[in-house]
């Protein structure tokens, strides 16, 4: 990729990194005061958001960043401001991104099982409770 692709002087894989840092922050915000709760049906649609997000997406993302990221030694000149070895920076970063990537995946098979326990869950609302003496 040239840097006359870039956008605002960035990658665009910053550009989605910083949207999708957006988007769990906009979660946060929309679960932190649920007074009411939040029913299974809509749990359900969320965790299968998030398992292809940060599980299985995550897991393949960071795979490719780390692939990425060593075939950039072959592509750029690259050095370390310290005086470092790059090859070795970037492979100690490959293996922490293999780590992730594998946690990753381990995220989607566990947000997978959260979303089957509740999959057959439905509600009323109290109003219509009160309605059913």
């Amino acid at each position: 990729m040239s840097r006359d692709q870039q956008v605002d002087a960035r990658w665009p894989v910053v550009v989605d990194a910083e949207a999708a840092y957006e988007a769990i922050r906009a979660i946060n915000h929309r679960t932190i005061w649920l007074s009411d709760g939040l029913p299974a049906s809509a749990v359900y649609w969320v965790l299968a958001e998030l398992k292809s997000a940060l599980g299985y997406g995550a897991q393949q993302a960071l795979e490719q960043l780390g692939r990425g990221l060593a075939q950039s030694l072959d592509h750029y000149e690259v050095y370390e401001d310290d005086g470092r070895d790059p090859v070795a920076s970037v492979e100690a970063a490959g293996a922490a991104l293999t780590a992730a990537a594998d946690l990753a995946g381990q995220i989607g098979v566990l947000l997978d099982a959260a979303q089957l326990a509740i999959a057959h869950q439905g509600y009323r609302s109290l109003s219509e409770r009160v309605g059913e003496s």
